[in-house]
Parts: structure tokens; sequence; C-alpha cells
């Protein structure tokens, strides 16, 4: 009786702390799910336009770490600091000018057009963090540092691949032998295509009209090859170097829509667009430390890269530029970033800029193609003279808000008779414009 009592008194614990656990579990599953996507997407808008130049959620920056600080202080309080921090601390708040003296003396902007509601949805944000999202790669993607995704290793493919054309051959060898049994054996082959070869030769050599024919038709495909070839000397369509830092213009021109003048900020002053300095780097990366937690690269040979790539390459960024991210200065140890250059015309060809940047109104993405959709930069356009007189030809001088065209375009129009005026008729078909 001793030992069935036991069992029951067992037995029930178990089951309670079976029901507690499961309990636990559903509480702590629906918690994590329980998101207010429109408030935490309301408070990190606001917090991305108001604090992220100062504060991040999980380290300090200039100001402290705000991830969880509705744990740390009430909100009443943290309503009065935020709205007017300097009122606070003169109403000789302790805590607000401790953490005023603890970041030597920084002051921080006050914000009295904000509500609560807008108050209490960045405090929800900086508690709820960033929404994760399941990023889901191709089967046949690999990250760096990782194996295949999904499917079959490469090794069992190759290995299945050979056994296969080992049994077509076995296959192969086996109905030959019974077909040599039975006596079925084929022609040669070999020595038929031969003498057909030879027959026709001598068809051609005894005939004038085939030989002369024949000889044009082998100098015309002869010189389509050689000049096709010769042609192709210095196009470098589509070429697409391995470069030191991986920069997409898909995230930085696509996603977060920057101007591509705000980079390449000589494009509109100079004959060269210029690579960045990387100072120009660090007006942003100087705060942004780290790419979002579902930002993925995925290159054309399905190479994925995550976030944990992705913030090494900014740290290579930091090293170039000599900035400490730990505590917020620069070192003075810089080292160049060595970017390989893509786009390179020969020495005897002058372009600038300049000219069609603000003069000719040219987008870029006219010459350099897709940028916005580029997660490596490549050569779009063959940058050949055939292709630059074939824009000249086509694109049509804008007269918008350029009286200076005015006079000059009545007179073409006269002269071409035509409506619009194209570059090629200003002069842009003249050698010495991109020869001198």
């Amino acid at each position: 009786m001793k030992s069935v009592a036991l069992h029951n008194r067992l037995t029930t614990i178990l089951l309670k702390n079976f029901t507690i656990l499961l309990f636990f579990g559903f509480s702590i599953s629906s918690f994590s799910q329980d998101v207010d996507e429109a408030k935490q997407r309301e408070g990190r808008k606001l917090f991305k336009s108001l604090c992220a130049s100062c504060h991040k959620l999980d380290k300090k920056l200039v100001g402290p770490a705000l991830g969880g600080v509705e744990e740390r202080r009430e909100n009443a309080w943290l309503l009065a600091w935020i709205r007017n921090n300097a009122e606070l601390r003169a109403s000789g708040d302790q805590d607000a000018i401790a953490i005023y003296e603890e970041y030597n003396g920084s002051n921080m902007s006050a914000f009295p057009q904000l509500t609560d509601k807008n108050i209490n949805d960045i405090l929800y944000y900086t508690t709820v963090g960033e929404i994760k999202k399941e990023v889901v790669a191709d089967s046949s993607t690999v990250a760096v540092g990782g194996s295949t995704s999904g499917g079959a290793p490469e090794w069992l493919i190759y290995i299945l691949a050979a056994a296969i054309i080992v049994a077509f051959l076995m296959i192969a060898s086996l109905l030959k032998q019974v077909n040599e049994l039975k006596g079925n054996t084929k022609p040669d082959v070999k020595s038929n295509l031969k003498r057909d070869l030879q027959e026709l030769w001598v068809g051609i050599k005894n005939n004038t009209f085939l030989k002369v024919t024949f000889t044009i038709f082998l100098l015309l495909v002869g010189a389509y090859v050689v000049f096709g070839t010769l042609f192709k000397v210095g196009v470098d369509e589509g070429y697409q170097p391995i470069q030191p830092i991986l920069f997409s213009h898909k995230i930085h021109a696509g996603a977060n829509k920057v101007d591509c003048q705000y980079c390449h900020s000589s494009a509109k002053h100079s004959k060269h667009s210029g690579i960045p300095p990387v100072n120009v780097c660090m007006n942003c990366h100087k705060n942004i430390s780290e790419v979002a937690e579902n930002t993925v690269v995925e290159l054309e040979d399905g190479t994925v890269y995550g976030k944990e790539y992705l913030d090494n390459e900014i740290a290579k960024v930091y090293k170039a530029a000599g900035w400490d991210a730990e505590n917020l200065e620069y070192t003075g140890d810089t080292k160049p970033i060595k970017w390989v250059r893509i786009h390179n015309l020969p020495d005897f060809v002058y372009f600038n800029h300049s000219q069609h940047v603000v003069a000719g109104n040219v987008a870029c993405q006219k010459c350099h193609g897709p940028v916005t959709e580029m997660e490596e930069m490549y050569q779009y356009s063959e940058l050949t003279m055939g292709w630059c007189i074939n824009c000249h030809r086509e694109t049509r001088v804008d007269l918008k808000g350029n009286e200076y065209y005015a006079k000059i375009h009545e007179q073409l129009a006269k002269k071409y008779g035509v409506e619009k005026v194209t570059a090629a008729q200003l002069g842009g078909l003249e050698c010495g414009k991109c020869h001198y």
C-alpha cells in the first residue's frame, strides 16, 4: 500500500510540474508573439528619426543604451526627461543630474512636440526591439563559413553522376557485345566519313566555281572572327572585380535611397566622379555600427552574406578611418581602402562627368545601369566610341529652364528641319570634343 501511495504521490507531483511548465511555455510563447506591430513600427520610426543619432538599444553611443529602459525608470520620469530634460534637472531631480554629469554634461535635445503616445511608442520599441523575420534562402545558396542550406551535398551529387555515367557505359558495352555475338556489327563509321570528305574535297578542287565560292566563304568567316575578336579588345563590359569591402549599392542607393552624388560629390564639379573617401562613409557609419537583424546580401552566384559578415565589413571601414567604436573616438591609425577601379576609359579619350550630370542632366543609370539593384558594382555598358555616338544621336537636348540653348535650338531646328535637337546636332560627333 505504501508503494502504491508513493507512486500516486509522485505521479501527482509530476503532473503538477508538467502542467506548470506547459503553462509557462505557452505564456512565453504567447508573450513573444504578442507584439503590437503597429506600435512597434511607429516607435521605431520616431526612434530612428529622433534618437538613433545618440542612442542604440544594446550599447552605449553618445548617450546610454536604451534597451529595456522602462525596467530601470518609471514611466512618469521618462516622459518628463524626454520632453524636457533641462527642466527636469532644474527642478533638482537627482537622477537627471547624475545622468547629465555621467555623460560629461552632454545636452540632450528637448522634444516638447512629442505627445505621451509618441513617447510611449518609442519606449515600447526600446522594450520589444526589432521584429525578427526569418530569412529563407534558396537551397542552392551557400553562406560564407557554412555549408549548403538544404539540398544534397556536392560530393554526393558528383558520386551519383559518376555512377550514372558508369552504368550507361556498362549498358553500351553489353549491347555492343550482344550485337557482335548476333553478327550485327556496324560498318566503320570513321572510314566512311573519311571517304566522303575526300570525295567532297576532290569535287571542290575540280570545280572552279566551287573553289572560288569556298575561298570567299572562308575569307569572310575568317575576317568576321578576326575583326570581331579585335573589336572586343579593351571592352570590359560586365567587369566585376572583387573589392576589399563588400559594399552593396542595393542597400545604400536602393533600400536607403542615398543619393548618388552624396558619395560621388565630385561628379557635378569635375570631370571625374571619384571614389568617396572614408570620411564620407563615417558621416553615417559613425552612428551605424551594425546592420539590421534580417539584412542579407545575395550575390549572383548564390552566395548569401548575413548580419555577422556585414557587421565585419563595417568594422573594416572603422579600421580604415581609425575609429574606436568602443570609446567613440579617432585613434589616428588610418589605413586606406584599396578599391579596385571598374570604369576606366583609354587615356586618349576625354570625358567630363560634370558636363553630362549638370548641363546634360543625364541620370547616372543611363551609363552605369540599374545601380540601385546591384549588390556588387560592375561595368554595365560597353563604353565604346560607337556606344557614345549612338547616345549623342538619340539624346535630345533639354531646353527647359536653359535659355542659353533657346536661340541655338531655333537656328538648328531651321537648319535640320526638325523640332527637337540632339546632342549630335550640337557638335556631339566632332572628333575634337573627345579626342584632343
